[in-house]
């Protein structure tokens, strides 16, 4: 991931304030791997945000992607979806320098320690009603993370021949799945709370027609390299209870291989012990699918 530091706001700004009138202040928020990320309050406005795809290679792609995010939003504001609301879009970047989307800000933060089993189970209750969205507009079809240029045994690896077996796994045809509205990114670092309720889920670029448990694979994924494999499955049971749904294991064996980078590129995860983490989540889901 490379990251600009050095984002002139003020074109941005400039054009944000034609939707929203006189800015009254701006702070930047933390976060974002593919964007810089601006609330801005303005007088008689709600707040808002303002999406900048800075950072590649989102950015090549960031027409797509503010694009798609845009008309999701639009989408799900006759929804029950805690979504942020789409005020303007500039994906071409002709008036922002980048890619750009505001949005309205919603209330809360994020609050990824929260892995209690209440919690838990109402992350769980969120997916759900995402899933259960049918969508009024066309919404493309899932792209799978973990593409075969990315099927090398990472050096930090203990245990090569999991990795091996987990790429020979995904050479094959994932299983039959019913076609299902999924967020594509959801974890905990994209669902905001607020006194112990939730308030909104964000993050909408990757927003998908593809198979539920991938979405539960992909927070299941991010809990466990936080917590470890125990929290979850702890998440992952409470889908299950909510939904009736039966766990896919070949879709968190997709999700966890997806978290290597690409050839020639370093992994986003440093720390050893997200890492180990990884491998052990490997492992577990791993073992489910033979």
């Amino acid at each position: 991931m490379r990251v600009d530091p050095g984002v002139d706001w003020a074109p941005a700004l400039g054009w944000a304030q034609r939707t929203l009138g006189e800015i009254g202040g701006v702070r930047r928020l933390s976060g974002g791997w593919t964007s810089t990320m601006l609330a801005i309050t303005a007088d008689g406005r709600e707040p808002a945000v303002l999406r900048l795809m800075t950072n590649e290679p989102w950015r090549t792609h960031g027409e797509p992607l503010t694009t798609r995010e845009s008309e999701i939003q639009r989408m799900l504001a006759a929804t029950d979806v805690p979504a942020p609301r789409s005020l303007a879009l500039d994906a071409t970047g002709e008036h922002c320098g980048h890619p750009a989307h505001l949005m309205t800000l919603l209330p809360g933060a994020i609050e990824p320690q929260r892995v209690d089993d209440a919690s838990l189970a109402r992350l769980a209750e969120l997916l759900a009603d995402i899933h259960a969205v049918t969508p009024t507009i066309d919404v493309r079809s899932y792209q799978s993370w973990a593409w075969e240029a990315k099927f090398v045994v990472p050096e930090w690896a203990s245990d090569a021949g999991l990795w091996e077996d987990a790429f020979a796994l995904l050479r094959d045809e994932p299983p039959a799945y019913d076609l299902c509205f999924i967020h594509r990114d959801f974890q905990p670092r994209n669902v905001l709370w607020d006194r112990g309720e939730i308030t909104g889920v964000v993050d909408w670029v990757e927003t998908s027609i593809g198979p539920a448990w991938l979405d539960v694979a992909h927070c299941a994924t991010n809990l466990a390299l936080a917590h470890g494999s125990e929290v979850a499955d702890r998440f992952a049971d409470a889908y299950v209870t909510t939904t009736g749904r039966a766990p896919q294991p070949y879709f968190d064996v997709m999700d966890v291989v997806g978290f290597l980078p690409p050839p020639g590129r370093a992994s986003f995860i440093t720390d050893p012990a997200e890492l180990a983490r990884l491998e052990e989540r490997l492992a577990a889901v791993l073992t489910r699918c033979r």
